[in-house]
């Protein structure tokens, strides 16, 4: 794979967003830019060469993601998948954003046969290479595709896509809202300016002025896509995030943006463009509401600790301490511990068709939170 030079990548980079933001009258809405900064091809954070997952920052690695950390996150997640299979009557499973592809080999090890057709659907040409190395050894029962088909069947996975879909900002200055966006200072260095907008956040609070908050639009429109395409199947989808009124606590000021480059994280999206990881937590209400109201059953929603323990993580976890495994134990008890993912990191199901008692949810399903 071609070297990724980083200061030629993020000046080249600059250089697209300065021309094109100034051809759009000096100015861009945060979502446009977070797209371009993250997906354009061959430049954008997505899209380069650029080592993403990883568990040290030594490897030149950003962040590690769950199915990075330990097989027994995919192990437990395909307890849940195998029965919405079943449930629903489908054999093919649709994985979006897939990353290195550890999740789609641990899933497609511990499903086996159940699966006869497992297809990822992947913005990144260079993510796509890498993917298709790693799961060389299952064939031909691995597909890719750049975009969701007019209709499919089966059930949907996606572990960490939702918090990368591109978000509007908003600022409150203590009498009006105003939608945060991009421009040129005049030495054309990247800054944010704000405009007048009718945009408001999805619930009314006591907001303090100089606050700045995230809206998810993108989000939710992918949720209501997928509803109108998937004939007949389930989703779920994991991810960090809180429901509405969580979300948008008084308190919040800053919002919940986030970059993450060599295992550190900073708030400052416009620097470095193209070489870091831009991020915002998932409102899961308003994602709930996509769905539902697009014609889907919400399964339930819970912390991904309850969801990974009633799909039988336990018993996995216990399996590792008695052979004496203590490195696949340390990464299971992240999965799962309040302070590290397992209250953080969420989960929400649906399904499209009949519902049916998805045993990731069988105890302590937080739906009513929504």
């Amino acid at each position: 794979m071609q070297k990724v030079e980083p200061a030629s990548v993020s000046s080249e980079l600059l250089a697209h967003l300065r021309q094109d933001i100034g051809r759009a009258g000096g100015w861009w809405p945060f979502d446009r830019y977070m797209a371009a900064v993250l997906y354009t091809p061959g430049l954008g954070y997505y899209a380069n060469g650029s080592v993403k997952f990883g568990a040290m920052p030594s490897s030149g690695s950003d962040f590690v993601t769950a199915p990075e950390m330990t097989p027994l996150f995919g192990q437990a997640l395909a307890v849940q998948l195998r029965q919405a299979l079943d449930a629903t009557g489908t054999d093919e499973l649709w994985e979006f954003g897939a990353g290195s592809g550890a999740l789609a080999a641990s899933l497609l090890q511990a499903l086996g046969d159940r699966v006869r057709r497992y297809t990822i659907v992947d913005l990144s040409g260079s993510l796509r290479a890498r993917q298709q190395a790693r799961l060389a050894a299952f064939g031909d029962r691995v597909q890719w595709a750049a975009e969701l088909p007019a209709q499919m069947q089966g059930v949907v996975v996606g572990n960490e896509v939702l918090d990368a879909m591109p978000v509007q900002l908003l600022h409150f200055d203590g009498q009006r809202w105003w939608e945060r966006g991009v421009t040129l200072d005049a030495a054309g260095a990247l800054s944010f300016a704000d405009r007048e907008t009718a945009l408001r956040p999805p619930v009314q609070a006591p907001f303090v002025p100089g606050t700045t908050v995230e809206i998810h639009p993108q989000a939710e429109a992918f949720v209501r896509t997928l509803a109108q395409r998937l004939q007949r199947g389930a989703a779920f989808f994991i991810d960090y995030g809180f429901p509405e009124d969580e979300f948008y606590l008084p308190q919040r000021t800053g919002g919940t943006l986030m970059c993450h480059r060599l295992h550190r994280a900073d708030t400052d999206p416009l620097a470095d463009p193209g070489l870091k990881d831009i991020t915002a937590h998932v409102n899961f209400t308003g994602v709930a509401l996509a769905g539902q109201d697009a014609g889907l059953e919400v399964l339930g929603y819970t912390s991904q600790g309850r969801f990974l323990l009633n799909c039988g993580l336990a018993q996995r976890m216990g399996d590792a301490q008695a052979a004496g495994d203590v490195r696949t134990l340390a990464a299971a008890q992240k999965l799962v511990a309040e302070h590290e993912m397992g209250e953080l990191f969420k989960v929400i199901g649906f399904a499209q068709g009949d519902a049916f008692d998805a045993i990731g949810f069988a105890a302590g399903d937080r739906s009513h939170r929504l």
